[in-house]
C-alpha cells in the first residue's frame, strides 16, 4: 500500500514538471505570434505578454491594438496595455 502511494506521488509530481515544461514551450512559441494570422495564436500572444509587462510590450500592444479588427481580441489587448501602464506608473 505505501508503495503505491509514493508511485502516485511521483507520477504526479513527473506529470506537474512536464505539463509546465510544455506550457512554458508553448508560451515561449506564442509570443512571437502577436500577430499572426490565427485568432487562437494571437490570444495566446496576448497571454503571454500580459505576463511580462514592460514599456516595450505596452509599445508593441499599441501598435497591435491599431492592427487588430477582432472585437474580443481588441479588448482583450485594450485590458492588458491599461492594467500594464497603470502598473508601470
Amino acid at each position: 500500500m505505501k508503495h503505491r502511494s509514493v508511485k502516485f506521488a511521483a507520477a504526479t509530481v513527473v506529470g506537474f514538471v512536464v505539463g509546465a515544461a510544455l506550457a512554458q514551450r508553448s508560451m515561449g512559441r506564442s509570443r512571437s505570434a502577436l500577430f499572426s494570422a490565427r485568432p487562437l495564436r494571437r490570444l495566446a500572444a496576448l497571454g503571454y505578454l500580459s505576463g511580462h509587462p514592460s514599456v516595450a510590450a505596452v509599445r508593441v500592444l499599441k501598435d497591435y491594438l491599431a492592427w487588430e479588427e477582432h472585437p474580443a481580441l481588441r479588448r482583450r489587448a485594450e485590458t492588458i496595455v491599461r492594467r500594464m501602464e497603470a502598473n508601470l506608473e
